[in-house]
C-alpha cells in the first residue's frame, strides 16, 4: 500500500491511508507519519482493528511511553489508558486540554483508538496552538512571550470523582504526592519545528507567574476562549476503529460529552516529549 495524507483544513488535521497501523511500522512509514505530524498536527486513520498490545508496539515507534497516574489501564498492558465513559462514570474530557501538562516532560504525542461509540455525538475536537498564536496581535505575542504558568494535576483530577473507594484514594493520593505543580512557558517554542504556539489550557493551567492574580485570570480566560475558536479546529467524528494520532506539543483537544447515557470506550497510548522551552 502507498501512504497517502489528505489535508482536512488550512490549519490542521489531515485523513492518512494506504497503512495498516495493527503491522509493525516500517521506517519509512514512520519517518513518513512524523513528518505529516509535523505538519498537520492530528492525523485521523479510518477502519484500524488494533489490539492493546498492537497499539503500545505502535506508540513505542515514536517515544517512551507514559503510564498514567490516575486514569484505569488495560489489565495486561499499562501503558494503555482505558476511557470507558457512560453515566455511571461520566466523560471528564469536555473541556480544552493538552494531555499531562502536569509534569516536567509532557508527552509529545498520543494515540487514540475508539473500541465503542455511543449510536451518536461523542465527537472530538483538536485545536492548533501555533494558528492562534500566530492570530495574536504582535503587541499580545510579545507581552506573553518569556511569561511562565503553573500546571497542576489537581485542577482535573478531584477526590469526589477519583478517590471513591480506598484503593483509588491510596492511587489518588500517591498521584498528588508525586505529581506537584510545575511550571510551564506560556508560549512553548517546538522543539523540531521552531514554530511558538500557546501552551496554557484549561485542563491543567492554574495561573501566570509573573501577573497579578487578577490580571492572570483575565489573560487566561483570554487564551482559553482565543484557542478553540473554529479557524484553529479540526472536528472528528468518530467510527468504530477509527484512531488518531496527534503532537500533544502544541495542540488542544475537547471530547464532546453529548451522548449520555448511552457508553463510549477509547483506548489511548501516550508518548512522553521533552521538557517545553
Amino acid at each position: 500500500m502507498t501512504l497517502h495524507i489528505q489535508a482536512l483544513g488550512p490549519a490542521i488535521g489531515a485523513l492518512v491511508s494506504g497503512i495498516q497501523l495493527s503491522e509493525p511500522l516500517s521506517d519509512g512509514n514512520h519517518d513518513a507519519l512524523l513528518k505529516a505530524l509535523l505538519q498537520h498536527h492530528v492525523l485521523f486513520f479510518e477502519n484500524q482493528p488494533i489490539t492493546p498490545r498492537q497499539q503500545r508496539d505502535l506508540a513505542a515507534r515514536f517515544g517512551k511511553l507514559h503510564i498514567h497516574p490516575i486514569y484505569p489501564s488495560d489489565p495486561q498492558v499499562p501503558e494503555i489508558i482505558l476511557l470507558d465513559t457512560s453515566t455511571g462514570n461520566p466523560p471528564d474530557n469536555d473541556l480544552w486540554h493538552t494531555d499531562v501538562t502536569f509534569i516536567q516532560t509532557p508527552p509529545m504525542a498520543a494515540l487514540l483508538s475508539a473500541k465503542l461509540l455511543p449510536p451518536s455525538g461523542g465527537d472530538t475536537l483538536w485545536s492548533s496552538g501555533v494558528a492562534a498564536f500566530d492570530a495574536l496581535s504582535p503587541a499580545f505575542q510579545k507581552l506573553l512571550n518569556g511569561l511562565t504558568a503553573e500546571h497542576d494535576i489537581m485542577k482535573s483530577f478531584h477526590a469526589v470523582r477519583f478517590a471513591r473507594t480506598p484503593e483509588e484514594q491510596v492511587r489518588f493520593d500517591a498521584a498528588r504526592t508525586n505529581n506537584p505543580v510545575v511550571v510551564h512557558p506560556v508560549i512553548r517554542t517546538h522543539p523540531v519545528t521552531g514554530k511558538k504556539g500557546i501552551f496554557v489550557s484549561e485542563g491543567f493551567t492554574t495561573r501566570i507567574l509573573e501577573l497579578s492574580l487578577p490580571e492572570s485570570d483575565a489573560v487566561l480566560a483570554l487564551l482559553f476562549k482565543h484557542i478553540a475558536k473554529p479557524e484553529f479546529t479540526v472536528r472528528w467524528r468518530w467510527k468504530a476503529n477509527d484512531f488518531a494520532f496527534w503532537d500533544n506539543r502544541l495542540t488542544q483537544h475537547y471530547a464532546t460529552n453529548d451522548y449520555l447515557p448511552h457508553r463510549r470506550v477509547m483506548h489511548r497510548a501516550t508518548v512522553l516529549g521533552d521538557k517545553p522551552f
